[in-house]
């Protein structure tokens, strides 16, 4: 059997992979990145938020995705079936960093990741499946591989990074997952050939087209034409539609005042895919001689568009700890890893369980949305979830709440008069 001794292994090769190899390669670290998958392939996660795009730089990998020309997000709309429009604006956020990022096809954004890695020389093995991993004491791991012919191998590691996404290698073998505290929901998605875009702003700006507190629209353009759409509801009520996919789509695309002209009666480009109870937690985010990342580790909900930049953040700052552990420093991972990862996890994981409150819905549709707070939630909205600067991230077990009791009795007090 084929064997190989690597200081770091990385179990997945899309944007927190990357961004773990990226770094410690350059750190001059011995990696190795393997995939399950052969790419480019579909995935879902197309619309970014700014807050990545501090980790990409970091790390060496702008150029690249710089050089693709994918479609720039400098905001994003909500929209609800009495009319009323909600548009946040990056570059008018609370605080520093980036007012800009993009909307893109995965498969094309994390294969751009993957080439521009291997021409820096790291080892990238695709269509290897881990199957099995054997911890020491000290950490160090035995992993075990089979290819798509049944070959098995295996890769030695002082420490194992899992960004292994929807697989969740590590929370699969090692008994880690535990229940999300999201309401579960489902979602039913596509690509389309966007043939009647209008042009100009309109016809480029991702929207969320909001039916009721639980079942919302996403429309995602991109600069190659296509439009990724797809619903988000209960369960229940994407199951109380009958027929094929295509047609149960097709019969919620009908929901929608605003988007059904521009996309009734356009060919979907693959049958339209279902994935049930996504929000995923663990019981731990690290151990002895591992770390996991992005949605290995916490996935909450696709309506703020958190994964890439929860993938991307805990990617690098896991790199940078195992590389001052691998130098010898001591490293508190409860502190500065866990600590510090689940800050984000849980002020996002406010507004995404005040969003199915209806609460975030408020603020977000009321005539008289105060220009501080705007800009304070749109620097959320944006993955600056651990500037302590801003009232929404430091008090956002509350906040949101607070404000949204505010507009309801604004509300009665207009309807009274």
């Amino acid at each position: 059997m084929q064997s190989e001794n690597v200081d770091v292994l990385i179990i997945g090769a899309g944007p927190s992979g990357s961004v773990a190899a990226a770094y410690l390669h350059k750190q001059g670290l011995s990696i190795k990145v393997v995939e399950k998958n052969r790419f480019p392939r579909f995935v879902i996660g197309e619309s970014l938020i700014p807050r990545c795009m501090d980790h990409f730089d970091a790390v060496g990998l702008l150029p690249c995705l710089k050089a693709k020309n994918f479609e720039v997000k400098s905001g994003a709309r909500f929209i609800n079936n009495k009319g009323e429009i909600c548009e946040f604006d990056f570059s008018e956020k609370h605080g520093d960093g980036w007012d800009w990022t993009w909307q893109v096809p995965r498969a094309d954004f994390d294969m751009t990741l993957t080439d521009e890695l291997q021409k820096w020389g790291v080892a990238i093995d695709f269509e290897k499946e881990v199957v099995g991993v054997d911890f020491e004491k000290d950490g160090s791991s035995t992993t075990t591989l089979k290819d798509v012919n049944g070959n098995l191998s295996t890769i030695d590691a002082k420490f194992i990074i899992d960004s292994s996404g929807w697989g969740r290698v590590l929370p699969r073998l090692l008994d880690l997952n535990k229940p999300s505290e999201i309401p579960e929901h489902a979602t039913i998605f596509t690509h389309v050939k966007d043939t009647r875009r209008p042009k100009g702003r309109e016809g480029t700006m991702i929207t969320f087209d909001v039916i009721d507190t639980d079942t919302w629209l996403w429309v995602i353009p991109f600069s190659n034409g296509d439009c990724s759409i797809g619903y988000v509801g209960t369960i229940e009520y994407l199951d109380s539609f009958e027929g094929t996919p295509t047609e149960k789509l097709q019969q919620m695309m009908r929901l929608s005042t605003y988007y059904f002209d521009r996309f009734d009666g356009l060919e979907y480009l693959f049958e339209p895919r279902t994935i049930k109870s996504y929000s995923a937690s663990v019981k731990q985010l690290y151990g002895n001689g591992y770390a996991l990342t992005g949605n290995s580790a916490e996935f909450l909900d696709p309506v703020f568009s958190s994964g890439v930049t929860f993938a991307a953040e805990s990617a690098h700052l896991s790199a940078q700890l195992i590389a001052r552990e691998l130098k010898g420093e001591t490293v508190n991972w409860q502190e500065e890893y866990t600590n510090y990862i689940m800050y984000g996890v849980n002020v996002f994981s406010t507004y995404v369980k005040e969003w199915y409150t209806g609460n975030l819905q408020k603020i977000f549709f009321h005539s008289t949305v105060n220009t501080g707070i705007k800009a304070q939630i749109c620097a959320v909205l944006a993955g600056y979830v651990w500037d302590l600067s801003n009232p929404f991230v430091k008090n956002h077990d509350r906040l949101v709440k607070t404000v949204a009791h505010i507009a309801d009795m604004e509300m009665e007090r207009t309807l009274d008069s």
